[in-house]
């Protein structure tokens, strides 16, 4: 009625009632093809009760908890009594962590010398030396094979394949 009434654009009414009705502010039932809203005042009052219940249940077990945990400390400082052997304890072990912080760090910048990493290099060496020797022998087997086969110069075939004279064969 409002868009006929009052000159009011109909959508405006449309997004203000769902928006409305998405914060829980006012019901909407459709029965047909109509949509009905509606909001009691009484509604409103109790669904704030609701969520004070909730948050006053959400407090008292927060409450407990901070109690429990308030008793289970007190339990453990009666059973760990400040004496000075315990404070020199805890003193040396916040030494041992700082020089054990340190010690990692010192290891990190020395990383690249570390010997595990080294014989891992080692080891990628060795195996693309393999490869490119496995290579090397390839093309010349298939350098001698092809030239036997065509009746055709070695130094034909390195030309067309852009291959020059001072190519070495890789000493195993």
């Amino acid at each position: 009625m409002g868009p006929k009434m009052k000159g009011i654009v109909s959508q405006s009414v449309k997004e203000v009632l769902q928006s409305l009705v998405d914060d829980g502010l006012v019901q909407m039932d459709k029965i047909g093809s109509s949509n009905f809203f509606w909001s009691f005042p009484s509604q409103r009052g109790a669904m704030m009760q609701s969520r004070l219940n909730a948050v006053k249940e959400t407090q008292a077990s927060l409450d407990s908890q901070l109690k429990e945990s308030q008793s289970a400390l007190e339990t453990e400082r009666a059973t760990r009594p400040e004496s000075e052997k315990r404070e020199k304890a805890l003193e040396q072990l916040s030494a041992l962590k700082k020089e054990h912080a340190q010690l990692e760090q010192e290891l990190a910048t020395y990383g690249a010398c570390d010997p595990v990493k080294v014989e891992e290099k080692r080891r990628a060496v060795v195996l693309a030396k393999e490869a490119a020797v496995r290579w090397t022998d390839n093309y010349l087997v298939l350098l001698s094979h092809f030239t036997r086969q065509n009746s055709i110069e070695p130094a034909d075939i390195r030309t067309y394949l852009g291959i020059d004279e001072q190519y070495e064969d890789i000493e195993g």
